[in-house]
Parts: C-alpha cells; structure tokens; sequence
C-alpha cells in the first residue's frame, strides 16, 4: 500500500484526535501548573510516581483536606505516566516535566473516551455532524483546558463519555454501569444525570426494569468493593471517599461554605461560557432533529437538578458538554446545508461570525488563565535566580496557603538544598521567628524580611477604545521575600516589590 494512501487513511481516522489532542496539549504545556481544585489528585500522583510504597511520606497522611478522596484515578494516570516519568527522572529534568506528563495522559484518556462517543455520533448522525462537533469543541477553550486537569470531575466525564457514546450504540445498559461506576468512585452527583437518563431508558422501554435494577446494583457492588478495598489501604482507615462528599456536600449542605451563586448561574454564566456559540445551536438542534430531544431532555436535567445546590462551578457540569455539543452539531450541519437558501444564508453568516467570535474569546480566556498560576511562575522565577549551588546547609521556603492555592504542588519542587513547608495557620507576625530563607505569600512586606520580587496574576478584563479591544488586567498577587539574617550568597540586586 502507498505512503500517501496509508496516511491518507491514518489521518482520516485519527486526524480528529489529533486536533483535539494538539489543542489540549498546547493548554498543558503553556499552563502546566495547577489549582487548589485538582491538589488531592495532583499531590497523589506525585507520591504515587515518587514516593511509590513509602505510604507515610504520602502528602493527603499530613494535609488530608476536609473531605477524602479516591486513590483509583491517580493510580491508572500515574501507573500510564510512569514510563515516562522515570525517563524525565533518568534526564535529570525538574519534576514538573512529570506533572506535564501526566496530564498529557490524563488527557489521551479522556480524548480517547471522547472520541468513542464521536464514532458513535458518525455512525448515527453521519460525518458532517461529527465534523461539526469537533469544530465546536476545538473553539471551546474549558471542555480542552479542563480534561488535562486531574479533578474529580474529569475522572468521572471519562466514564460519562463512554456512557453517552454507548447510549448511542443502543447498550443501554452498558450506558448505566459506566454512569454508576462514575458516581460511586468518581463523583458521586453524577447520580443527578444517571437518574434522569435510566428514566428515560424506562419511558421508552428501552431496558427492563428488573434487569437493569440486577445490572445497577452488580455494577455498584463491585464498584464500592472496589473504592473501598483501594483506599481504606491508602488512607489507613475504613472509607468510601464518596458517600463522605455525598454526606458532606448534599446531606450537610456544607459545600456552600465556599461560595454560592443563583439558581439560574449555570444556565446565564456556566453554559455560555463554556459553550459559546453551541450555547444557541444547541437549542436550535433540538428543533432540527426529533432524535436529539430525547438526548438532551436527561441532560438539561442534570445541570437543572445540580442548579439546586447552591454552590456551583462551572466543573460540576462539565459532562453535559460533549451531549450539548452534539446537538449543536445537529443545528451547524443543517444551517450548513441550506446555506443557499435566502434566508438559511443570513442564519449560516451569523453562524460563521459566531464561529469567529467563540475563537476569539477563547483566546482571551486562555490568555487569562495562564496568568491565573502567579504562585507557580514565583517559585520557578526564584529557583531560577537564586540558585543556591555553594550553599551547604538547606534552604527553607515556606509557601503560605494562598501560594499553595494558586500553582505551587509537590511537582515544582526541586532537590537539596531546597526545602518546603506548607505549615498552616503561621501568623505573619511569627515568620519572623522562625528560621525560613524564603516567603512564597500573598503580602507585600513581612516584618523580618526582604521582598526581593513580586509576581503578578490575572485581575480583570478591561474594555477599551482602540485595538485591542479588550485587555487583561494583571496586578502584583505573590510576594518573594528572603530572611534578612541569611547571608546572601548571590549578592544579586533584586527588583523588590
């Protein structure tokens, strides 16, 4: 077989992922640091990747966070990344090319769930649909961003993916032990869109009642066995993380302890955001295709369920995207289609504007974003310009909760002489009793010591006269600053603050 026909033949198969994949990664490598949200997993694979058997060197023993997780995720990200994380260690390269490395897996598994349910989307509503969904996820800058980034939530969309896509193939079943799987390990508010959907799967006797009750129930033995067995070892006690976020967050309602929005935030904010222009396609293809309201009536129930609980973010929804954006495809493939009608043609330019305007927004959400870590640029900035080579005692940073909330995990840090600490609840005014080198925090001065420099993160967008039109804003939001009684080895004249 020709070259050419083999490519030819290897991008019409995988040319999609490649898309996607490319996008995702270029997300990874510009913005490789991470949050607060994703610390329990991220911190678990580190430890998992270093530390290995060594449970009592494992970070959640000492830092366990107010409700506990499951292990299962950062075990099979962690278990694929290993190869290549050991060749990075072999290198000698900083372990954050590890973290880089384990969200580019992080992703491939969740494309590839992805794209099992973009086959199934093919096979059922034909390649030009399909065309259209990945045009419409490629402009979306969250859905990409997001499946890199080891949350909870992201576990679980790669379940709920595999769901949708056999929801489509007709195994309905299948379909609720994947949804199942994902509640009782994963996250369990993915019950909020298995409900509606088994209903469905009911009204249309689709499935049996009592057989699907044998498959539901199967399925959650072996699953909570599962979550069970896995992290009572690693959390040294007997848990099922998720009925403690299922009691924490729904039962105690404590959740809203971090924020609260109104009942309409996801459907006036969340949606818009992340969907952009699928946001008013994915409402058209209901009306196009009598095939897609049957897809999207369990979903809106979902995200109109979860509007009840009044702590939201835009993650908690994250799986509904790739079911809106396939009605959205719908909608694009038949505007497309009639394009040189009269009035289709009006309908498919706004379209096309649409198209350039979700690009557009991308950008400037992208852009945003990297500038959202201020705490992880700080901290490589000062491994990079005071480098301590002739030092022969250890050189303590302290990172305060703020630099640990905002880029700063175990994988930005490097080996002796440096040494961390996250130690909670230090008062400003003690810091300067104690015998720390260097401040990673939020404030400008610190009694004792030297701002040596500042980092500036994201603030705002600002609409201005002129080109561009809109600007980011950024200010000063992390603070370097070193012990005034240790000598300066560098004897470097620092920016300050």
């Amino acid at each position: 077989m020709p070259t050419d026909t083999k490519m030819a033949k290897f991008l019409q198969s995988y040319g999609y992922d490649l898309i996607l994949g490319a996008i995702a990664a270029i997300y990874v490598v510009m913005s490789p640091y991470t949050k607060v949200e994703e610390s329990f997993n991220v911190q678990s694979m580190h430890d998992i990747l270093y530390h290995r058997h060594r449970l009592d060197s494992y970070d959640h023993l000492e830092f366990p966070g107010v409700v506990p997780r499951t292990f299962i995720g950062a075990f099979i990200v962690s278990f694929l990344a290993s190869p290549v994380v050991s060749f990075i260690t072999w290198l000698g390269f900083p372990k954050i090319y590890s973290l880089v490395a384990a969200r580019l897996v992080l992703g491939c598994i969740i494309l590839s769930t992805l794209r099992f349910f973009r086959i199934q989307i093919r096979k059922k509503f034909g390649p030009q649909v399909e065309s259209f969904f990945v045009l419409l996820t490629s402009l979306q800058f969250h859905f990409l961003f997001y499946c890199t980034r080891p949350l909870p939530n992201i576990l679980a969309l790669g379940l709920v993916n595999l769901a949708y896509g056999n929801w489509l193939k007709g195994n309905f079943y299948s379909a609720l032990s994947f949804l199942i799987f994902s509640s009782v390990i994963f996250r369990c508010d993915v019950m909020l869109l298995l409900g509606p959907i088994g209903l469905e799967f009911l009204l249309t006797r689709s499935i049996s009642f009592w057989k699907a009750l044998k498959y539901c129930v199967g399925t959650a033995v072996v699953a909570v066995g599962l979550t069970i067995s896995v992290d009572s070892i690693m959390w040294k006690k007997f848990v099922w993380p998720e009925f403690e976020v299922f009691w924490f967050n729904s039962i105690l309602n404590r959740s809203s302890d971090w924020g609260t929005h109104s009942i309409h935030w996801y459907f006036t904010s969340a949606l818009p955001r992340s969907l952009l222009v699928a946001y008013p396609l994915s409402l058209l293809g209901t009306v196009f295709d009598r095939r897609v309201p049957f897809l999207i009536l369990p979903v809106l129930s979902f995200v109109i369920l979860y509007s009840k609980l009044p702590h939201k973010e835009l993650r908690f929804i994250i799986s509904s995207v790739p079911m809106l954006n396939l009605s959205a495809a719908v909608a694009a493939s038949r505007i497309y289609n009639n394009r040189k009608k009269t009035i289709w043609k009006l309908v498919n330019m706004v379209m096309l504007a649409l198209f350039v305007i979700s690009a557009g927004c991308t950008i400037v959400t992208f852009m945003a974003s990297y500038n959202n870590y201020p705490s992880g640029y700080a901290l490589k900035r000062l491994h990079q310009i005071s480098h301590p080579a002739n030092v022969v005692g250890e050189e303590w940073v302290h990172i305060d909760t703020f630099g640990a909330m905002n880029g700063i995990s175990r994988f930005c840090e490097e080996a002796f002489p440096w040494r961390y600490s996250k130690e909670e609840e230090v008062g400003v005014e003690e810091l300067r009793n104690r015998n720390f080198t260097y401040l990673v925090n939020e404030h400008p001065s610190v009694d004792g010591y030297k701002c040596l420099f500042s980092e500036e993160g994201f603030d705002r967008l600002e609409l201005r006269r002129g080109f561009p039109p809109i600007v980011l804003v950024k200010r000063a939001k992390v603070y370097v600053h070193r012990n005034r009684k240790k000598e300066d080895h560098l004897h470097k004249k620092w920016p300050g603050c």
